[in-house]
């Protein structure tokens, strides 16, 4: 499997090379960036339609070496072992996609004015990284390179002000301490099997060291995939990263890896507990519910987008805490949703600020006459996320409707919240629908602002990859029932039976003859019969000054009775873990400072008193 080492050390290695490349050289790093990717996309395809198998990397031959070497060499090789099985080829595929699309936008959605002329060489250390870490069966290998990825996720935000670097801080804090603790939970795996080759681990959660193991490897992939509680980093982000690092990272390869690692924890290297399914549940069903209502008083449309991008993280983990067949799969065909609708989403907002140079609804409306391409694919999107059917979004999120409906059949001690765990899934779906009827009637209906007069279209690079994106949505939606979900699931998770009558390819044609059912009534019986007026209320003439923004409706979300409070909590971080990580940490420093008295007798009894413990420990 030459591919295999080639798909990972390719662009690695491009990405190095690229960073020794000056910074004005920023549109010939575009143009290579895109190749890599180009190149890898055809690998990725190679590994997505070969059979499964596991292999490990040998050391090449060195007759002039020594023994010592060889034997070095030996020993690093053994820890390159790879698993190549339906899942991991799944991911491959979807990562080279996301690849070719978001290095096609970045040949000119990365501007000068995002002050990040090291992107393309980062991006392509990213999907490198991503490679292997997705096809390693090594837990080593594999904790070595998640780690690095969370460097490249810092070094994608540029520390433009003091916001950005704080947002960037704030990202590297929780990525790389989510990093330490499953290093934890790695030698705990180790500790309880004597093994960290993924494949031939499988832990019965039965005592204290599985519970730990579980859930510190279970934090890192919640930090990675962005549900809470680890989720607070993801909004910062989306707000002050370039469109194309929100595409590429938080929205989908974050999505894909730490959901992908999720799977593997649930479904592979341990056996949940009935205690642990519902602690899983519940932070999905939490991760749903908070992010979304935080979605919905939101005016900075980035941030808006960031909080959904950690809300359909939860649909993905309830969708895999069920354990069932269909569960896991809807889990994973959310995934797969999610990272094509809110890649798309990214790049649309990307288009905006690039025209506008608003990130603010209020300050922008009526650019679907100036930007339609943008619109259509921004609509396409909006209704995908919300789950409106013939779109991606609705089918995978009846899946895991159905996953929960079934799972309360199961008579287990942990399906008895099933119908919590489905009226959360459902209310957030349409709290969603709420969401992006304001980030659409904002961005794009109502009226056109003076100063917005002249915007026009983005150019082909830009509007292009949002455009596929959409056609993807469209199609994974229409033919999820009878194409996606048979060929790209069901190698993963095996087969199973959708209940009801819902068929994604007769209720599509459905949805289109009544709309063009509608347009014939309408050409048949109001066209040509209407009076164009003006609009008045109460009697006044509206003006743009009496315009009513779209935001405003949703302020009274904010300041409802029994919401106002939690807002108020939100805004001054109290859910935050970060937040509150930072002030317990500055706290205990405030106490520690206490005994550096200036006295050396002090520092002495400090020492010997360290020595103690270090001695009553080992």
């Amino acid at each position: 499997m030459d591919n295999v080492s080639l798909i990972i050390l390719v662009p690695l290695i491009a990405g190095i090379v690229l960073l020794a490349l000056p910074g004005k050289l920023r549109p010939v790093k575009g143009i290579l960036c895109l190749l890599v990717t180009l190149v890898t996309a055809v690998w990725a395809w190679s590994i997505f339609t070969a059979e499964p198998s596991i292999f490990r990397l040998s050391p090449p031959e060195m007759k002039t070496a020594g023994e010592q070497v060889s034997m070095l060499l030996q020993s690093c090789y053994k820890y390159l072992r790879f698993s190549i099985d339906s899942l991991s080829q799944v991911i491959v595929l979807l990562t080279a996609l996301f690849g070719v699309l978001i290095s096609l936008y970045s040949l000119t959605g990365i501007s000068r004015e995002d002050r990040c002329p090291n992107f393309h060489s980062y991006f392509l250390i990213t999907l490198g990284l991503t490679y292997g870490t997705v096809m390693t069966d090594n837990l080593l290998l594999f904790i070595f390179l998640w780690g690095i990825l969370g460097l490249t996720l810092y070094k994608l935000i540029p520390a433009n002000d003091e916001e950005s670097s704080a947002a960037a801080k704030k990202t590297l804090i929780i990525i790389g301490s989510s990093d330490g603790i499953m290093i934890a939970g790695i030698a705990l795996l180790y500790i309880l099997t004597g093994s960290v080759t993924m494949s031939a681990i499988s832990v019965e959660t039965n005592s204290a060291l599985t519970w730990a193991a579980f859930l510190t490897l279970a934090a890192g992939s919640f930090a990675k995939a962005g549900a809470f509680p680890f989720h607070s980093w993801i909004p910062d982000y989306t707000q002050k990263a370039p469109a194309a690092s929100s595409a590429f990272l938080p929205a989908s390869l974050d999505k894909l890896l730490g959901i992908y690692f999720l799977v593997r924890i649930c479904h592979n290297l341990f056996q949940m507990s009935d205690i642990l399914r519902t602690l899983i549940l519940a932070a999905g069903a939490v991760t749903i519910i908070t992010a979304v209502m935080m979605a919905l008083v939101q005016h900075d449309y980035k941030k808006l987008l960031g909080f959904h991008a950690v809300s359909q993280v939860g649909y993905m983990v309830l969708g895999i805490g069920l354990g069932s067949v269909i569960g896991l799969a809807a889990g994973l065909f959310h995934m797969l949703n999610n990272a094509m609708y809110k890649s798309g989403l990214f790049l649309v907002a990307g288009n905006i600020k690039r025209r506008t140079g608003e990130d603010d609804l209020d300050r922008i409306g009526g650019l679907s006459q100036r930007m339609p391409v943008t619109f259509v694919c921004g609509l396409i999107f909006a209704l995908s996320i919300s789950g409106i059917p013939p779109f991606n979004g609705f089918a995978s999120k009846w899946m895991i409707y159905q996953g929960i409906i079934d799972f309360g059949s199961t008579g287990s001690a942990a399906d008895g919240l099933w119908i919590l765990w489905l009226a959360i899934a459902v209310l957030g779906s349409a709290l969603t629908l709420a969401s992006f009827i304001k980030f659409i009637g904002g961005a794009f209906l109502g009226s056109l602002p003076d100063k917005l007069k002249e915007v026009r279209e983005t150019g082909i690079l830009m509007w292009l990859p949002a455009a596929v994106l959409a056609l993807l949505c469209t199609l994974t939606g229409v033919f999820a029932t009878s194409w996606f979900v048979p060929k790209m699931l069901y190698p993963v998770t095996g087969q199973f039976e959708f209940h009801g009558v819902w068929q994604s390819a007769p209720v599509s044609l459905l949805i289109l003859f009544s709309i063009v059912l509608g347009g014939l009534i309408y050409l048949a019986t109001v066209s040509g019969k209407l009076r164009r007026a003006e609009s008045f209320t109460g009697g006044e003439k509206m003006t743009a000054e009496k315009g009513y923004p779209v935001t405003g409706f949703y302020g009274t979300i904010r300041n409802a009775r029994v919401l106002s409070a939690i807002y108020d909590m939100a805004d001054k971080s109290l859910f935050d873990i970060y937040h509150l990580s930072k002030n317990c940490i500055l706290r205990l420093n405030r106490y520690f400072s206490l005994g550096h008295d200036g006295v050396l007798q002090t520092y002495m009894v400090w020492i010997l008193a360290g020595l103690v413990i270090l001695m009553l420990i080992l």
